[in-house]
């Protein structure tokens, strides 16, 4: 650990002095290992939001430690208490788009979990695997393969995320175990005070259902440590999926921008029927676009993308203006016959296309697309090319991400308000639906910019903010939010004066009276730091 005289202008917790700091630091390497304990402030850079204005983060951590065990985790989080010293946990840092992996309050110290990085147990007669935090989609395909499993895992895109601090987002993968988000069984979690629980049926001693059955005996208190502070996770039961005998990826194509209503109404019935049992996405020209080509290869002028321009694209690339990706698993009769009804259903919109073909087992390591990679489990960081559509490799997005009702009514309205608003601010409009199940979906405004230039940093994060409170009049709220508007999306959700803020508040200051757990995540904030002043404005 380096030491930092206490006349430096390192960050420090707020209603901390650097001296107590710096016991804090002490007594963290005097538990842990030294060599788990740093506050050197080149290693600090990894762990700020990297597409903020370069030189320009605020929101940076003290330092960082690095437990190798959860009863590493229980002696931090016990010092933490002891000295009134804000901690943020991270799995793998990699949450871009939502503040990465900065902490709320400036000067809290990191708890990274990168040396907890085991896959613990993958059991392929019950299909699931237990994990550590530290877990990357990669880890996990990986040690499915080595150990020669016959089970494929539900992934994000990009594949250098964690399973375990994606899920406790919320984060969404596509697989048909992703509905719904129930992947998910069982966590061992790390109490604010240090002591140690079992959610579900891991309350019992040596119950061999825990990752196997979401509930236990009384209140399920595993969902309260999901987009929470209310401890910390570091095991998860995550359930596998059998590989299916036949694996075909699917793709859809509308020329016309207006068809998209129907083809929310199609999805819909598709999926309430169970003929597509995983999560499609659908997507507008231009966020396909971002995965493929940077903006400045069409167009480099002021203000949004032009129509024309749009349309250039979309011809070009082959793209349409909106393309939908999802895929059917399973018996190839089964696999054939959904195709069938897909078909029939979807054709019946005037130019809709749709193709794929079927892949068995041996096929899918290889396949060049890294969608259709995805779409089965086998990670990449392909996708991320995304970020860099406004600024080449210092781009950057902030997104904003609504659930709403997935019907025609809804989508035309959420579309309408976010692409009115993203002219206004001059931005371009990359626009997509994640459906959460077949009743409802995210739908995600990436709003991209060039971290070079300030001024239109500052208008991509004006106009998120600017619908976030918008949707929320409107009944949308967020399914996950940006560290910079947390606050703001947890406001709009206000039901009777913000009951569920003022319950949420009260089980913070019950579990964690000295508010030292990622103070803030998801606008919780504990009596302590509500006092000092959060939220700040």
């Amino acid at each position: 650990m380096t030491t930092v005289p206490v006349t430096s202008a390192r960050p420090v917790p707020p209603g901390v002095t650097e001296a107590e700091l710096e016991r804090a630091l002490t007594a963290f390497a005097t538990a842990i290992g030294q060599e788990k304990v740093t506050d050197d402030p080149k290693a600090l850079q990894d762990f700020q939001d990297p597409y903020q204005v370069p030189g320009a983060a605020m929101n940076v951590p003290s330092a960082v430690v690095s437990p190798a065990s959860t009863e590493d985790v229980q002696a931090i989080v016990r010092i933490a208490n002891e000295h009134r010293i804000p901690l943020w946990p991270i799995g793998r840092g990699k949450n871009n788009g939502y503040g990465g992996a900065a902490p709320q309050v400036r000067g809290s110290v990191m708890v990274s979990f990168k040396e907890m990085n085991r896959v613990l147990e993958i059991n392929e007669e019950l299909g699931y695997a237990l994990l550590e935090p530290g877990v990357s989609w990669y880890d996990l395909h990986d040690a499915i393969k080595e150990g020669g499993h016959d089970l494929v895992a539900s992934i994000v895109d990009v594949g250098w995320g964690g399973v375990v601090s994606n899920t406790l987002d919320h984060g969404l993968t596509y697989m048909p175990y992703s509905i719904d988000q129930a992947s998910h069984c069982g966590f061992e979690v790390v109490l604010p005070n240090g002591d140690l629980m079992r959610t579900g049926s891991g309350a019992m001693d040596n119950n061999p259902t825990w990752p196997l059955y979401k509930r236990g005996l009384g209140p399920t208190s595993t969902e309260m440590f999901m987009q929470s502070n209310y401890g910390i996770v570091t095991k998860m039961g995550y359930w596998l999926m059998p590989k299916p005998e036949v694996y075909m990826p699917l793709w859809l194509r509308s020329w016309d921008d207006a068809q998209m209503p129907a083809l929310v109404d199609a999805l819909r019935e598709l999926m309430l029927a169970g003929t597509i049992n995983m999560r499609p996405q659908l997507s507008n020209t231009l966020i396909m676009a971002s995965m493929l080509t940077d903006r400045a290869q069409w167009y480099d002028g002021p203000g949004p993308v032009p129509e024309d321009v749009i349309d250039k694209i979309a011809n070009e690339l082959g793209l349409g203006r909106w393309m939908m990706r999802f895929a059917l698993y399973g018996d190839e009769t089964v696999v054939d016959h959904n195709f069938a009804k897909i078909k029939a259903r979807f054709l019946q919109i005037p130019g809709v296309e749709i193709w794929g073909e079927k892949y068995g087992a041996d096929e899918w390591e290889t396949l060049p697309n890294p969608h259709e990679q995805v779409m089965i489990g086998v990670p990449n960081n392909d996708l991320y090319r995304m970020a860099s559509w406004a600024g080449g490799e210092e781009g950057g997005h902030v997104d904003f991400s609504p659930v709403i009702p997935l019907t025609t009514q809804h989508a035309e309205a959420a579309q309408k308000l976010m692409m009115e608003m993203c002219a206004e601010a001059g931005l371009d409009y990359l626009g997509g639906m994640l459906p959460i199940n077949g009743r409802s979906t995210t739908f995600i405004n990436v709003i991209p910019f060039d971290t070079k230039d300030p001024e239109q940093v500052e208008k991509a994060y004006t106009a998120a903010k600017r619908m976030v409170a918008k949707a929320g009049e409107l009944g949308y709220g967020e399914y996950r939010a940006h560290l910079s508007f947390m606050d703001l999306a947890a406001d709009q959700f206000g039901f009777n004066d913000h009951a569920q803020r003022r319950f949420n508040e009260s089980i913070k200051d019950t579990l964690d009276p000295n508010g030292i757990i990622a103070p803030g995540k998801s606008g919780i904030w504990g009596t302590r730091m509500r006092e000092a002043g959060f939220p700040q404005s």
